[in-house]
């Protein structure tokens, strides 16, 4: 067995600067361990490279719909026993599903890795896909949406529907959480055509981090996963699709908002091709929105002598910064009464991003930009969880887990002449801009 150590990690602030190592099964399992000292506890996730985007058309939700069955039981591990394992020992466990992966999670203490290593293999192995387990979580999917989503004000906006204006492949455009109709019409035999093609161990991602030992992880890795049989892999979905070569309208109905809403979405640069232009607008974000009441659009539209908004917000990536492959959107999102027009908003928006495409920002303003930014990457990958679980997601996402020690120190870098170009780059011409209107 060989490891691949990866040079120039950074410290992780009041640990031991660890070292990452990576290491691919013969099945085609890629594992990636990342030792950190002082922590009592380890974080296990298992990435599939499969998402929203990749399920097929006509079955809307259908890869979160799934992300809950495999929470059903195994070969060797009952309805629930999941859970009721990792909790036995302390931890926590749960999973999620975005555009372009699906992750299963869990912390517990260093004495219960390899448990939760069985758990996984065992699951990865074969999962129990019957009748009563589908339809128990169509319901449960069912529920979720109207909890968070067909009930509630603002639910799942502009996520869930945002993609339908700005994009226009099925792939990139559909709702990923799904239609009622679809997943109800989802069978068992589907589950299994779906198993097969993407929870194969050669599309899947295991990241071990905290108080492990290299070798002796490898040597459990390999005693539980390596008789998971390897399959085909199918062909990576096709996402590419031009930008909008014009501004999109649309509008949506909410009837439980007290007020209309705003969401403004431009394409952003491809991180795979060309991640210093997307951190850039990662650090614009800043500006324009996360360095509290002195951010440009919070002091224009907010602060000033008449309140336009009564919130606004901007983000890279529809579930997160660096959360999926491009094509992906940069968001602008307000919250506003009757009297503030959508082009009121687009107005101020646009002065200001042109202001930053001709000046750049200030030296101050460039500063605490990106001090924030880097601060809240920090911030962000803090707890071992959100550490192994952001390891894991750059790893499957662009194959360098590293990325996540290196974000900081490459958002801190961020020049003024950066930002002035991402700035330039969300034009009005190329942009969706739905509008939220309150629905009797």
């Amino acid at each position: 067995m060989t490891f691949l150590p990866v040079a120039g990690s950074h410290k992780v602030p009041g640990m031991a600067t660890p070292i990452l190592q990576r290491f691919t099964l013969p099945n085609g399992l890629r594992v990636v361990l990342y030792p950190i000292t002082g922590v009592p506890a380890v974080g296990v996730s298992v990435h599939y490279d499969v998402g929203f985007r990749s399920e097929p058309q006509g079955r809307t939700g259908f890869a979160h719909l799934f992300e809950h069955v495999m929470f059903q039981g195994s070969e060797s591990v009952d309805r629930m026993e999941h859970f009721g394992h990792v909790q036995a020992a302390g931890g926590t466990a749960n999973g999620s599903t975005h555009q372009d992966y699906t992750d299963f999670y869990q912390v517990v203490p260093s004495a219960a890795l390899e448990r939760i290593l069985f758990l996984e293999a065992d699951r990865m192995r074969a999962p129990r896909l019957t009748e009563e387990n589908l339809r128990t979580q169509v319901n449960v999917v069912k529920e979720e949406i109207r909890l968070n989503v067909l009930n509630k004000p603002y639910g799942g906006f502009p996520w869930t529907v945002l993609p339908g204006l700005l994009f226009r492949t099925y792939p990139n455009a559909h709702n990923g959480y799904g239609d009622f109709t679809d997943l109800g019409r989802a069978t068992v035999d589907e589950c299994a055509a779906f198993f097969d093609a993407h929870y194969a161990p050669g599309n899947a991602v295991l990241t071990i981090a905290g108080d492990i030992e290299p070798a002796r992880t490898a040597e459990l890795v390999h005693r539980h996963f390596q008789d998971v049989p390897s399959r085909r892999l199918p062909p990576a979905v096709d996402l590419s699709e031009p930008a909008p070569d014009q501004e999109l309208r649309g509008e949506h109905l909410d009837p439980h908002a007290p007020m209309p809403a705003t969401a403004v979405g431009y394409r952003m640069p491809d991180p795979l091709s060309d991640l210093d232009a997307y951190l850039a607008h990662m650090v614009l974000c800043a500006v324009l929105t996360g360095s509290g009441e002195s951010s440009r659009l919070k002091r224009r539209l907010i602060h000033g002598a008449s309140p336009l908004v009564t919130d606004v917000s901007t983000g890279c990536g529809l579930f997160g910064a660096l959360e999926a492959r491009d094509p992906e959107t940069f968001l602008c999102v307000a919250t506003h009464p009757q009297e503030t027009s959508t082009d009121l908003l687009l107005d101020v928006l646009d002065r200001e991003l042109e202001d930053l495409a001709a000046k750049g920002p200030a030296e101050e303003e460039l500063m605490r930009a990106t001090a924030l930014s880097s601060v809240g990457m920090h911030r962000k990958a803090d707890m071992l969880l959100a550490r192994t679980r952001a390891l894991g997601a750059q790893e499957v996402l662009f194959g360098r887990a590293e990325l996540v020690d290196e974000l900081p120190g490459r958002l801190a870098a961020v020049t003024a002449e950066d930002l002035a170009l991402a700035a330039k780059s969300l034009r009005p011409d190329s942009r969706g801009v739905l509008s939220l209107r309150p629905a009797p």
